[in-house]
């Protein structure tokens, strides 16, 4: 499913760091990443959505697209007014990207998970979590995976768009 948004005039915060690909460098992009959110005033909810999804990269960068001596990258951006091409105004989007160097290796969600499985699981996560995601490349080998979390207020928006993007949620 492809879903097209346009910012509208608003803030845009962003939010980058490298980290080991390591369980620590994990655990560190979930504790960063939510100390950052708070930092710039992200309502709870939010927060919360996008502790799990950068939780699920971030373990998902280390144990499946980790390369001896590379590091992973998260990148948050925190974007004020966007609407949907249904017209809901959405009040702050947050792009959540996790880049590991393993370029060849795609992430899919298992469609049968297992209970009894310990793994399997962090994709169907992130998918709940996360109003849209997917992955792209990232030259010269690696792969981006990212999610887009939106905060949708009530009212409607401003009508004229700065700049239209198409989100490929597939």
């Amino acid at each position: 499913m492809t879903t097209a948004h346009h910012q509208l005039p608003g803030s845009v915060r962003t939010f980058g760091q490298l980290l080991s690909a390591t369980r620590r460098g994990a655990r560190l992009a979930r504790l960063l990443a939510t100390a950052q959110l708070h930092t710039w005033g992200a309502p709870s909810a939010l927060v919360d959505r996008a502790e799990h999804v950068v939780s699920e990269l971030a373990a998902n960068a280390v144990r499946h697209g980790r390369v001896p001596g590379r590091d992973f990258r998260l990148a948050l951006t925190l974007t004020e007014g966007a609407r949907s091409t249904a017209g809901r105004c959405i009040a702050l989007a947050l792009l959540v990207e996790v880049t590991d160097a393993l370029g060849e290796r795609l992430p899919r969600p298992d469609p049968t998970p297992s209970p009894s499985r310990d793994s399997g699981h962090g994709l169907l996560l992130v998918a709940h979590f996360a109003d849209a995601w997917g992955t792209r490349p990232f030259p010269p080998g690696g792969k981006t995976v990212w999610a887009e979390l939106w905060t949708v207020p009530g009212h409607q928006c401003q009508s004229s768009p700065l700049r239209s993007s198409v989100i490929d949620t597939d």
